[in-house]
């Protein structure tokens, strides 16, 4: 009877132990990112690996693996439906997961609202409407009385093409010119030679490498889109809002679902189905990570901006709220293709 109370009483103190062992413990999670290795959002990645790590208990080994192709595509595709929902990997995809899927690109084959978030590192950005000083552009105004301003961008549908092209549409101009073909220090160098008139750019990108710009007076900055609407950019806060030039609740609309595109920034994900006890460790652990000094100071001197995170629950909601009505998916095709501007 002694021996039988003794080897329960063990079984008892093993399976307590064995209980109060972190699951993460001795185990290896997967970020996979849907890019290659070298651009912003692989160092955004290796500012997170060390850190994570820590704030998991457990402190699993956190390791990283490609699968660039469609802009992020083939890695949300995978995430979603191959891999296993144990809480060992992580998909990194880029903004374009959300945008590709509510504008019902071609090749996707997940659905945005079954994924399960943890977060961003980065949730904030701006972009301004420059235009060169010698094109005499002072004000609004003379940017509508103008006609055939030409906008630089890199391609027909890359953001800063799309944004140009936004800006102009809303502010009114008369028959605006897409220049493309350049990128993105290609762009400053055809402003400064007048083969471009204007171009959409970052604040923060123009103040660090275009200081002389300020310097000298080289341009003048007319305008700015504020993600999240509201927060304002020290130096720029006294240029008007672009939805200050909306028209009707369409274009306003369509205003909220492009900032909700940039505002969730490179999400990490979990596939459907992963236990819920796995997901509350892992969104603990990116918040923690995420208030770190440590991390913050890593992040800046890999990435080169000061980090915005947003939350697991915070994007969540953001994508359940995005709007998505077909003709506002529309106007959005019609603004990011080539060819004339769509009619107000």
């Amino acid at each position: 009877m002694l021996k039988t109370v003794l080897v329960a009483y063990i079984l008892l103190a093993v399976n307590s132990a064995f209980a109060q062992t972190p699951f993460y413990q001795g185990k290896t999670l997967t970020i996979i990112q849907g890019t290659e290795a070298g651009g912003s959002s692989d160092m955004m990645t290796r500012a997170m690996l060390s850190h994570l790590k820590r704030h998991i208990p457990g402190e699993p080994n956190v390791i990283s693996e490609y699968m660039p192709g469609g802009g992020g595509m083939k890695a949300a595709n995978h995430v979603f439906r191959t891999v296993r929902p144990d809480g060992l990997t992580i998909g990194r995809i880029g903004g374009g997961l959300v945008a590709n899927a509510v504008l019902g690109e071609k090749g996707v084959l997940y659905d945005l609202n079954k994924f399960i978030y943890l977060g961003s590192p980065h949730s904030t950005y701006h972009w301004v409407f420059i235009t060169r000083k010698e094109a005499g552009w002072k004000n609004i105004e003379a940017l509508r009385a103008a006609t055939g301003i030409r906008i630089g961008a890199q391609t027909v549908g890359h953001s800063n093409y799309f944004v140009g092209r936004l800006f102009a549409h809303l502010i009114g101009f008369k028959d605006p010119k897409m220049v493309v073909g350049y990128s993105g220090t290609e762009l400053d160098l055809a402003l400064t030679r007048g083969e471009i008139d204007g171009r959409i750019n970052n604040p923060d990108t123009l103040v660090l490498r275009n200081a002389e710009w300020f310097a000298k007076g080289m341009i003048d900055i007319h305008a700015i889109m504020e993600v999240p609407r509201g927060l304002k950019q020290p130096g720029f806060d006294k240029l008007p809002e672009i939805e200050e030039f909306a028209k009707n609740d369409r274009e306003k609309k369509l205003l909220a679902m492009i900032r909700a595109f940039r505002q969730v920034g490179t999400p990490s994900l979990l596939p459907p189905g992963t236990p819920p006890e796995l997901v509350k460790i892992l969104r603990d652990a990116n918040a923690r990570m995420y208030k770190d000094p440590e991390f913050h100071k890593e992040y800046t001197k890999l990435v080169g901006e000061e980090p915005s995170p947003i939350f697991g629950e915070d994007m969540e909601r953001t994508i359940r709220e995005l709007p998505r009505d077909p003709e506002i998916v529309e106007l959005f095709k019609k603004l990011n293709a080539a060819g004339g501007m769509p009619a107000r």
